[in-house]
């Protein structure tokens, strides 16, 4: 069997689609949620295709049940407890828990 022919350059292309897929989601999300949703779920394939991580920025934008970009009180509900901060989607209910992170200022 002959060994599958595969370009170097070919995870940099997904990580620029995903990008503009992204940027074209957040910039439909109030007016067209179907074609925002669509550009997510196509991102997300590409990842898993090419098996690269989508960027903490962008993964913390969506729901990842539904597809919606979150929109803090319009169609996500964002709340502070023990430590942490939890999203919530109101479209379809899926939670997300990410740990506060304190920031230290510098004394002088």
């Amino acid at each position: 069997m002959g060994e599958k022919n595969r370009f170097g350059n070919g995870k940099k292309i997904a990580r620029e689609r995903i990008e503009i897929l992204f940027e074209n989601a957040a910039e439909w999300a109030g007016d067209d949620e179907e074609s925002s949703r669509r550009c997510i779920q196509i991102a997300k394939r590409i990842a898993m295709k090419q098996r690269i991580r989508i960027p903490k920025r962008y993964r913390r934008l969506f729901c990842s049940q539904c597809h919606t970009i979150l929109r803090p009180g319009i169609n996500s509900r964002v709340r502070i407890q023990h430590g942490r901060v939890i999203l919530t989607c109101l479209e379809c209910g899926q939670r997300k828990r990410y740990p506060v992170v304190k920031l230290h200022a510098n004394k002088v």
